[in-house]
Formats: C-alpha cells, structure tokens, sequence
C-alpha cells in the first residue's frame, strides 16, 4: 500500500469524538505512526495542530517525528519553532535533531549556536549533554564553510575530552573537516588514530590527498583500501582529471570495469568523458555511450553535456548534435555545451540560431552561455552580432561583463582588423587586462601587420607595469614579418626578452586507438623523423600550389 493510502488509513481511523475518549499514550502512538506516513506538508501541520490542541508537546518521540517531517520539507522556521516549544529542557536527541537540520543547509551557524547553546544548558542538566551524534552533526556543519575551522579544532578537543576520538562517526567527519580545509596532515592523524575504519574514512583521506595534488599518496591509499565503492573510484578518477593526467583517468576506469563488481556512478561517467574530450579518444568516448545506453543508464543532463562535450572535442559534432536532439529534457548545460561545441566547429550561424531557441524556451545564459556565444560570433565572423550581446548582456540578462567577456570582444574585433576598435575596449575595461587580453590583442597586430599600434600597446603594457616580456617576442616576430630587421635586432638585445619563459604549447592526436602527444618544436616523439619528413612534403605541396 503506498504512503500516502497508509496515511489516509490511519487518518481515517481518528474521528473527533476518538481523539476524545481515548488513552493519552494510544493517541501519542497514532499520531507518531501518522507522522511516519506523511507525504505532504499539509498533513504535518493537521497533524501538529492536533499536537498542539491535545498539550503533547511534552512527548519526547512524537516531538521527534514531528522536527523530522518539518526538516524534510525543508521548513526550518517550523522546525526551530516546535524545538523552542518545547515545555522544558529538551534531551539531547531533540538538540541533535534541529543541530543536524541546520547542518545540512547554508545557514550552519545556526547549528554552532544550537551547540554553544546546548553546551551552556548541559553544564547545569545531564539531560542535554553531546553525544557522539551531535560532535558529528556540529563538526559537518564546521566543514560547509570554509571560516569554520577553529571552531571545528576546539570540536575536535571536546571530542577527545569526552572520549568519542574512537567512534567512527566522529572520526570521519573529522576527516572530512580538515579535508576540506586542505589540512591533510591533521586528516592523516586523525585517520592514524582511529581504532576503526571505513570506506567513507578511507574515501575521505583519498579525496584529500588528490584535492592537495599529491596524486602518488592518493593512489597509493586508494590501493591499500580494504574495500572500494562507486564513491571512492569516482574520488580517484575525478582527482587524475582534475589534475590532467587524463590517461591515468580512463586506466583507473577500465580497473573499475575489470573488478567487475561495481557499476559506474554518474560522476564517474561524466570525469572519464573528460578525460576522453581533452585526449581526442574518441574510441574510448564511443565505447563508453554504448555502455551507457546498453546497460540502460539514466542520460541525465550532466551525462548528456559531458557525451555533447566529448563529442564535440573530438571533432565528431554531428554525433554531438545526435545527442542533443536525443536529450528529453535540456537544461542550460546541455545548451551551453552544443552552442560551445558549435563554435569550436565555426558554425557561428547554428550556434546563433541555438541560443536564439534557447532564449525563447525561457532559458536565462550564464557567463559561460556568453562567453560561448561570443567566441562563436568570433570564429565565424558575425561582428555585429557579438557586439549587441557584449553590450546587452547586463540589460537583458543581468550579468555584468567579466575579463573573459572582454577576451571575446577583443578577439572578435580583432579577427574583423578592428584593432583600434578592440584597443579602445581594453583601456575601458572596469578590470585590469591580463596577459591573455595583451597576448591576442598584439597577435592580431601580426596577423594584420599593424607595428604601429603593437608599439603603443607595448608600451602600455610596460607603463602599466605588466612587463611585457612575452609581449615584445610577439613585436619582434611581427618586425620580422615585415622585413624590419634592425627592430627585430633591436628587441632581441633586449633585457625583457632575454627573462622570458614561454610555457610550450601541447596537443594531442588519436590514430588507430593510440592518443599521441605533441608539444611545441617537439624533438622527442619517437617517429619525429617521420612526422617531419611528411610535414617537409606538405609544406612543398603548398608552395606549389
């Protein structure tokens, strides 16, 4: 029978006249067994008022049940109201309920108080003093927010005070606390000391070590743990990709699979799909849809982005698109991730067209929408276009342009040799331009051969005190370009070239299932002969032509 029917039953079974003639005691019981069938708010405030008109608010576990139901309705006004009603000093579970209600939320303080509070009354009255349920609720509310961290020591001193250091619960949540902190040296010894352990201690310790970078310690954890879940690979797995150790990534997925004994999780699915998107394997990107779709695996919206992503990325948009128009339901990830992935393809005109249908489903962009949109008018040389969204986008969406904004305008200007244009755009930013906003604007000054205006920017940039080391390499190679041999002497001799370190680009290729990684002016590919022998032919073909 369903809950709601099971309700109905009990409800039914409680007339005026029965609420009158029967036992205190058997009444609390039918309006605790109501409570455990309650599916919508309504039915909880009938069920208070009666509480309330029959003076029962004294009885400890309906008092209970009643938080609980108001808490997963997410009614913490109504909550802290029937705690504060209560006719005298509520025991210590009535305090960990509200304490764990709170915790749970972005109001946490409010759960610090509550303890604080607990602590004053528990001083005078052994009915409300913490147990281990409330250091575990009061520390993960000292873990929501990232100011918290001495009250959350001061916790930890209570917790080995009053002997609660061995109890599992405590101790994860310890764990997590100092994880979230990036204390992983105080996670360690927590975990060290803890009599006892599980796959959440173990997890928890893993995720830590991989947020901190230490990818070696997070491994060699993770293949000490005595047992692994879904969670724990996903931590793993997320932390290889956080890091760009992409072929790390899709290694610990296929071990998951060849363990055999799990399934993976949503997270999981979306990091190997990222891992696939930044390597071009698009083999791998493949085989893991048809695993998706074989083993019946719900597409959510966060599957869906990450497949159009991948997709995208390894240059197979049709198969993007496919996956879009196959998505029921589309949110602004998976709208933002086609639109990304059209424009990385310089279908601008689809791209518009998409944001256009987005715009009139109701769905309101985000920075990321826009940047995309931008970067689309950019690459396919809609100008006008990208202009009115740059300049409407606070008007109409309420965002206010940040630096990446400002990098697609000045992009988008500068492909279309407006480069006076995009430099007016940069001394009217609100922010300070960084080497990124420089970088395009004097490249666009070599492509359109504009020494001119690569001087004044230089110098701007110098009077600015962002140095311009790397900014005087791109006007050397724009002299050069130009046949202005004794500029380029001249820069060359230059101290701020001379301190210049340029980080070498890197990219990769997929051929015949095997990912390949190239860096710029790279000698240590071991077919690097062979690449250059067919590079040599094609540039001949070229000059043929």
């Amino acid at each position: 029978m369903c809950g709601s029917c099971d309700y109905l039953r009990l409800w039914s079974g409680i007339s005026s006249n029965t609420f009158l003639t029967q036992p205190m005691t058997q009444l609390n019981v039918r309006l605790y067994q109501l409570l455990k069938h309650v599916r919508l708010l309504t039915q909880t405030k009938q069920i208070h008022a009666q509480i309330v008109f029959r003076s029962l608010g004294g009885s400890n576990n309906l008092i209970g049940e009643l938080i609980r139901s108001y808490r997963t309705h997410g009614k913490l006004k109504s909550v802290r109201k029937v705690f504060s009603e209560y006719p005298s000093l509520p025991p210590t579970f009535l305090w960990n309920l509200v304490i764990q209600a709170y915790s749970k939320t972005s109001f946490t303080e409010e759960s610090l108080y509550l303890f604080k509070e607990m602590l004053l009354y528990g001083g005078r009255h052994s009915l409300a003093v913490p147990d281990d349920y409330t250091f575990t609720f009061t520390i993960t509310a000292c873990s929501r927010q990232r100011t918290l961290l001495a009250f959350g020591q001061n916790c930890h001193t209570m917790v080995i005070k009053h002997g609660y250091d061995s109890d599992v619960c405590v101790g994860n949540a310890l764990v997590s606390m100092y994880v979230v902190y990036s204390r992983t040296v105080s996670a360690q010894k927590v975990f060290d000391e803890m009599p006892q352990r599980d796959t959440i201690t173990w997890t928890s310790l893993v995720k830590g070590y991989a947020m901190n970078g230490n990818m070696p310690q997070a491994e060699k954890l993770f293949i000490k743990m005595p047992d692994r879940n879904e969670v724990s690979w996903a931590v793993m797995i997320a932390g290889y990709v956080g890091h760009e150790m992409y072929n790390d990534a899709l290694r610990c997925f296929n071990d998951m699979l060849a363990e055999g004994n799990l399934e993976p999780n949503e997270a999981i699915f979306v990091s190997v799909l990222s891992a696939c998107a930044h390597l071009g394997q698009i083999s791998q990107g493949k085989w893991i849809h048809f695993y998706i779709d074989k083993n019946g695996v719900p597409k959510s919206s966060n599957i869906a982005t990450s497949l159009i992503d991948m997709y995208a990325k390894c240059g197979k948009i049709d198969c993007a698109k496919q996956v879009f128009d196959e998505t029921d339901r589309r949110d602004l990830l998976t709208w933002t991730s086609l639109i990304s992935g059209l424009s990385m393809h310089g279908l601008g005109r689809e791209a518009l067209q998409m944001f256009d249908e987005m715009l009139a489903k109701g769905i309101k962009p985000d920075n990321v929408t826009l940047v995309s949109i931008l970067n689309a008018c950019s690459h396919s040389g809609q100008v006008e276009e990208g202009i009115a969204i740059f300049y409407n986008m606070e008007r109409l969406w309420g965002i206010s342009p940040k630096i990446e904004h400002f990098g697609c305008l000045i992009d988008l200007l500068s492909r279309a040799n407006r480069l006076e244009d995009a430099f007016k755009a940069v001394k009217t930013m609100d922010m300070d331009p960084d080497v990124i906003i420089w970088r395009a604007l004097l490249s666009a000054c070599r492509v359109h051969g504009n020494a001119g205006l690569a001087e004044r920017i230089i110098h701007h940039v110098i009077k600015a005190g962002d140095g311009g080391g790397e900014g005087h390499l791109l006007l050397s190679n724009l002299y050069a370009s130009l046949g202005q041999w004794e500029n380029v002497r001249r820069i060359r001799e230059s101290k701020i070239e001379k301190e210049d370190i340029s980080t070498p680009g890197c990219s990769y290729i997929e051929i015949d299932s095997v990912v390949h990684e190239f860096l710029a002016a790279d000698k240590l590919h071991p077919r690097i002969a062979e690449i250059n022998l067919k590079l040599n032919e094609v540039m001949k073909r070229i000059s043929l032509d």
